[in-house]
């Protein structure tokens, strides 16, 4: 009797493990497939979201002015986010691909021109000769130059096709994920409970400390930072293209990593009013010069403001996370990577610092 329900029960056990591999074999395969369709759309998806927690602030005190009205609100927002970051970008990116063309295209014809260096140019200390004798042979005979230089400039050349061949992606990339933040906008107070409920089941009792550490952390380094550093790029960008600046797309380009970095856009506003003084009307030049300063110093009004009371990052997660994501990812990348590596660091450090408190 014994013998004949050891079976029973073996195959029985066998039908319930067969059961729940199946249910699990399922679940997976339903997941992947699902990564699989949304893959393409991860790094818009994960900006909307950044996007969505670094104006929520102001997102709300608009909600409160029109009376409550979620869609309208919302709808508002990303109009003023297009109108304030894509119109200027596309503008730059206009700029950048046309200035790229006709160089590609004064190269090809051997019909570009250099002007010869403006006079006191070798007086500079150290890089001033040198700078000075490149630059007038480069105007006298512009072929023996470029043979010169000729590894350099193919290099750069792949580089510069590579960043222009993703520009037009990055802007549409931009375009959906403030649509992604609008419609996220819309739906704040359910999205907030989400996430707190998420967090707390992934993280138990430790979740509301790390949604807090997340929503600061990204309103620090998306406002503070990225957003300072795209204010100054795009400020810098347009003083560019009013005075006809050769190739201010790239300039602009420049600029937002400097910034980002927190290297400062001085690297290039400095010598791109030096350019003007020697190529322009005394006052376009002064005007150019004063627009310039007030460019390289309104991160100093504009970070006390946007910055607010977020969680601090050291600078070299900053800068990690920029040139790993703008490698991985692109331009988009310069943000994303920023903002996640520096997620992390924070999380990472919020868990450490539990740890050592309820050892103590």
């Amino acid at each position: 009797m014994q013998n004949s329900k050891q079976p029973t029960e073996d195959n029985h056990f066998q039908a319930r493990a067969l059961e729940v591999t199946l249910r699990i074999g399922f679940v997976l395969l339903l997941i992947a497939w699902c990564f699989w369709i949304i893959l393409p759309f991860i790094a818009m998806i994960i900006w909307g979201l950044i996007i969505a927690v670094a104006v929520y602030p102001m997102h709300s005190k608009l909600l409160s002015a029109i009376g409550n009205r979620q869609k309208m609100a919302a709808a508002i927002s990303t109009l003023l986010l297009l109108a304030l970051f894509l119109v200027p970008a596309a503008a730059l990116t206009e700029s950048l691909i046309a200035g790229a063309q006709g160089l590609y295209d004064q190269l090809s014809s051997g019909e570009i021109r250099i002007p010869p260096p403006p006079e006191g140019l070798g007086s500079w200390p150290i890089i001033g000769k040198p700078i000075e004798e490149t630059w007038r042979q480069a105007s006298t005979n512009l072929d023996t130059v470029l043979e010169q230089f000729a590894p350099q400039l193919t290099k750069l050349a792949g580089t510069l096709l590579s960043a222009l061949a993703g520009t037009g992606l990055s802007l549409l990339q931009f375009l959906l994920a403030t649509i992604i933040a609008g419609a996220v906008l819309a739906n704040a107070e359910a999205a907030q409970v989400t996430a707190r409920g998420f967090a707390v089941r992934m993280a138990g009792d430790s979740g509301k400390e790390f949604t807090r550490v997340t929503k600061e952390t990204v309103r620090s380094v998306a406002r503070g930072i990225l957003g300072v550093a795209l204010i100054q790029a795009l400020l810098a960008g347009l003083g560019f293209l009013v005075v006809g600046l050769p190739a201010a797309g790239l300039l602009a380009m420049i600029c937002l990593l400097l910034a980002i970095i927190q290297l400062g856009v001085a690297l290039v506003t400095i010598p791109a009013a030096i350019y003007i003084f020697y190529t322009a009307d005394t006052v376009t030049a002064v005007v150019f010069l004063i627009w310039c300063i007030v460019v390289t110093l309104v991160d100093n009004v504009l970070k006390p403001v946007l910055l607010g009371r977020g969680a601090p990052v050291p600078m070299i997660v900053i800068f990690l996370g920029v040139i790993g994501g703008f490698l991985t990812q692109g331009i988009i990348g310069l943000f994303l990577g920023a903002v996640i590596l520096s997620l992390g660091f924070n999380l990472y450090q919020t868990w450490i610092d539990q740890a050592s408190e309820s050892e103590a």
